[in-house]
């Protein structure tokens, strides 16, 4: 269950969707429509693998001292050449990460509520709902796009070939998945106006514009 006791004012919205639905479009977008704060999972997770951070000695210690950089911070290549093929090492880091970064976002939650100065706090992570953010948000929205959309977004935007682009969709959760968690959908798979239009009527019912 979702919860419903948040204040009027103030909503915490998961991002959602799978890869090339264009969640970036839709959080810049909602940025100039509302007064709210974004908050990135995966640029979260960076910052919490920085020498002095929760995440850093415990992945340090758990792959070596060889995937550091000489200024001693995470060398990301390094660490994912580790972890590229060991499933079970793989689980072991995203243990580490996982809740440190959910408990990073449930800290930045409250005191975003308290001091009531946001009308949202937008949360993006490729994991939402398979991590349980739907327990700790208010909502969470599916972004959507075609198949086909997708696809040439990510052979142009970043090169993926067929095969990778496959591989990556196949891991993630279907569309009919994503629906029923989430009670409310964007369409991206247009053009920047009409994903536009749909985020001005949604905002508006929910008085956030």
């Amino acid at each position: 269950m979702m919860r419903t006791d948040a204040p009027a004012l103030f909503t915490a919205v998961g991002i959602t969707g799978g890869v090339g639905a264009g969640k970036s479009r839709v959080l810049s977008l909602l940025k100039e429509h509302t007064s709210c704060r974004v908050i990135l999972a995966d640029t979260l997770a960076k910052e919490l693998e920085q020498p002095g951070e929760r995440c850093y000695e415990p992945i340090v210690s758990l792959l070596g001292k060889e995937i550091l950089h000489p200024d001693q911070t995470i060398d990301p290549k390094a660490m994912a050449s580790l972890i590229y093929g060991d499933e079970r090492l793989r689980q072991r880091i995203n243990a580490i990460i996982h809740p440190a970064v959910k408990k990073e976002i449930c800290a930045i939650l409250r005191m975003e509520r308290e001091r009531g100065q946001i009308r949202f706090l937008f949360v993006e992570a490729a994991l939402l709902l398979e991590n349980g953010f739907d327990k700790i948000l208010d909502e969470i929205w599916y972004i959507y796009a075609r198949e086909e959309i997708r696809r040439e977004r990510l052979r142009l935007s970043r090169g993926y070939s067929e095969e990778k682009i496959s591989a990556i969709m196949a891991a993630q959760l279907s569309d009919e998945e994503f629906r029923r968690a989430c009670p409310v959908v964007i369409d991206n798979s247009g053009s920047v106006e009409d994903t536009e239009k749909q985020i001005v009527e949604i905002l508006k019912k929910r008085g956030g514009e």
